[in-house]
């Protein structure tokens, strides 16, 4: 694999800001980093991104190598900002991505043909062998919403959960 130096990433950056298309490209090149920017905070069908402050409850998720979640199914209340905490129990890197079955599988799709991409969005995080990773997540709309680990194979082998959040 090519070494990026920094020409090339700003090369990336300034052709990202030219044109949308060029977008996709760019997420799927630019490594997972963590960041202390602030959380860029975009309603979803299933939320938006929450303030850390706002959390009541932290509801830990553990992911392992038999390709499960643990416990697979969440339930909160609307207008609830929980804190999801992924624990890695496995020796592979997994990952916990929030949204609809339809945005899932378009995700997964993309991520199959796309094995190396990285992303860092509020509603996702990567987490490596015996680490944690957090997601704050503010539900404000009431549903039923999936979770899944998008890494080539372990969505097709089942390692999927679902969220229900009920009304206030």
């Amino acid at each position: 694999m090519p070494m990026i130096t920094m020409k090339t990433i700003k090369f990336i950056a300034a052709c990202a800001m030219l044109t949308s298309a060029f977008a996709a490209f760019g997420h799927e090149n630019m490594p997972h980093r963590a960041t202390t920017a602030p959380v860029a905070k975009e309603q979803k069908d299933w939320g938006i991104a929450g303030d850390a402050k706002a959390v009541r409850r932290t509801i830990t998720i553990r992911m392992t190598d038999n390709m499960r979640f643990t416990p697979n199914h969440v339930e909160v209340r609307e207008g609830d900002t929980v804190r999801l905490r992924a624990e890695n129990k496995g020796r592979v890197l997994h990952e916990i991505v929030i949204g609809t079955k339809i945005d899932l599988d378009a995700h997964a799709e993309m991520m199959a043909k796309h094995p190396g991409m990285e992303h860092d969005e509020p509603h996702m995080a990567h987490v490596t062998e015996g680490k944690t990773g957090d997601i704050v997540w503010h539900f404000n709309r009431a549903g039923s919403f999936d979770f899944a680990c998008l890494i080539p194979g372990h969505y097709q082998a089942g390692m999927t959960g679902t969220i229900t959040v009920s009304p206030p």
